[in-house]
């Protein structure tokens, strides 16, 4: 679980970079972070399905500063998902998606592919080095997040997958 300061830490990295929506999925809860129209964070929490709400208060968020980092909690229910198998596959860092190793050749994953954990699904470029992404979680392809050349930031989802 997360401490108050790790998602003070992380709702500063957010309201820093060009990440608009950020949804982070535990076996207890789910926490989702998106800019507002003013380009700060604003904090969800959810109940997970059978599960507790995270352990947090609105008083114990970070306050606002100086309108840079304005936050707020509420405890919303757990909507009911089409799927609640879908799990995302996040860049662990930042740098350029690439969908295959050459450009013209076949996509590690494409929407319908069955992947196991450890299938390599793409490669994120990172100051010359070519970081080949592994899967998690088995299951399939069912969303393809980021197009081929984007630069993406760490934590963003790249694909969709319905695990198995």
């Amino acid at each position: 679980m997360m401490t108050i300061q790790e998602l003070k830490d992380l709702m500063k990295l957010i309201d820093r970079s060009s990440i608009q929506h950020f949804e982070l999925e535990a076996e207890s809860a789910k926490i989702r972070i998106a800019k507002a129209a003013s380009g700060t964070s604003q904090l969800q929490q959810a109940a997970a399905p059978n599960h507790g709400t995270l352990p947090l208060s609105p008083g114990a968020l970070p306050e606002p500063d100086n309108g840079h980092a304005a936050a707020h909690a509420s405890a919303e229910p757990s909507a009911p998902e089409a799927d609640s198998r879908l799990r995302a596959i996040v860049s662990p860092l930042v740098g350029t998606f690439y969908s295959a190793a050459e450009p013209n050749a076949r996509p590690y994953a494409q929407i319908g592919d069955r992947i196991q954990p450890g299938s390599v699904v793409c490669i994120v470029e990172a100051m010359k080095l070519f970081n080949q992404i592994e899967a998690e979680m088995g299951g399939e392809i069912v969303e393809v997040l980021a197009q081929n050349g984007e630069l993406v930031e760490y934590g963003q989802a790249l694909f969709m997958v319905r695990v198995e």
